[in-house]
């Protein structure tokens, strides 16, 4: 997969993708190209690829990227450097990065992209918002937005999984009913209903389906806070094509094809266990013993949008992000301990000046 350059017809500078527009603009006079998406590409944003197939005849086996791997030395993100870049700042920690550190690396190139929908501008003023909502933010937060490096465009890697599954399952069933005690309160015996459970054996098997099971392959950013940023609009993918990442950073997965599903595997497992409670009925639900077997596994790797700043505070980085489809905002934030010293500080002279008013 090489990343391509579009030269301007008019002044030849690089175009660059317009998000929302779904197309190529210069930066410099303004000049638009319509991206044309054909049909063919379209299909293969949706094409699932057999897992079990892929594992046992083409793992280890893909193409190696001609785009320029480097990976940070600070925080271990792994980004694809496009043509004629030598040197850029890590958009997940902000150290610096140069291609002299680069190699080609063996990975599955992605077939599918959702393009950024959200503007720039539009990014940084959520930013500006967010921050201008925080309590006790320090003034290096306060000032983030405004920094020259700012928001950074990210496409962030994800595996999606399609699955059916078939669960036994061991456990118990509990039936509520009530009983009238007797108590003495205050010398006097009263009565009240008291719910108390009975505990039945139950077994029994159940079938679920999955369909796009969402995985992050990135170890870079909070993960946390991008499973917050969801939803995304998966049925807005298109065909991957170089013309959507140009002017963008492209993150190399670090979580691979098994251990995303192994993720995954866990988010479909929350699932069993909620249909397996349905399966028990009663008013409440025992689960001793499950045993998932997991069958017609497909999978796709793609690319989703996302509007990141980082930045550092004393030793630790931080990260803001803004989904780059909706535009729903998650961050991290650091507090001023002398901001938090001061109200506390300000609180106790105002307790003090009501104490003195109330003794006159």
């Amino acid at each position: 997969m090489t990343t391509k350059t579009y030269p301007c017809t008019q002044c030849g500078a690089k175009l660059e993708f317009a998000p929302g527009q779904l197309a190529l603009k210069c930066p410099y006079c303004g000049n638009q190209n319509q991206i044309e998406a054909e049909a063919s590409e379209q299909a293969v944003a949706y094409e699932e690829l057999d897992y079990q197939a892929y594992l046992s005849k083409q793992a280890g086996n893909e193409a190696v990227l001609e785009q320029q791997t480097v990976k940070c030395t600070g925080c271990g993100a792994q980004s694809q450097f496009g043509q004629n870049i030598v040197s850029d700042r890590c958009p997940f920690c902000a150290a610096p990065m140069i291609a002299a550190n680069a190699y080609a690396k063996r990975q599955i190139q992605p077939k599918a992209i959702a393009p950024f929908e959200i503007k720039e501008s539009e990014a940084r003023k959520k930013f500006s918002d967010w921050v201008g909502g925080l309590w006790f933010a320090p003034n290096a937060l306060k000032n983030a937005y405004r920094a020259e490096r700012g928001l950074k465009g990210i496409y962030t890697p994800y595996w999606t999984y399609d699955a059916d599954s078939d669960t036994p399952y061991q456990g118990q069933r509990g039936v509520d009913y009530t009983v009238t005690e007797s108590y003495v309160q205050d010398g006097e015996t009263k009565t009240r209903q008291v719910t108390k459970t009975n505990w039945y054996p139950a077994s029994g098997e159940v079938q679920v389906s999955f369909d796009d099971v969402l995985v992050i392959a990135s170890n870079t950013l909070p993960k946390q806070y991008a499973a917050n940023l969801a939803p995304w609009h998966l049925d807005k993918l298109q065909g991957y094509r170089d013309d959507y990442v140009s002017g963008f950073t492209v993150e190399a997965y670090q979580v691979g094809l098994e251990p995303g599903f192994v993720d995954a595997r866990a988010i479909m497992e929350d699932e069993i266990r909620n249909a397996i409670c349905r399966d028990i009925g009663g008013d409440h639900q025992r689960i001793t013993s499950m045993q998932p077997r997991y069958f017609n596994i497909s999978f796709k790797h793609i690319l989703l949008p996302i509007w990141l700043s980082s930045y550092k505070y004393g030793e630790k980085t931080y990260r803001f992000l803004v989904n780059g489809q909706t535009g729903e905002v998650q961050g991290e934030r650091p507090y001023s301990y002398w901001k938090i010293a001061g109200a506390v500080l300000l609180a106790f002279v105002a307790v003090m000046v009501v104490i003195a008013l109330t003794k006159k």
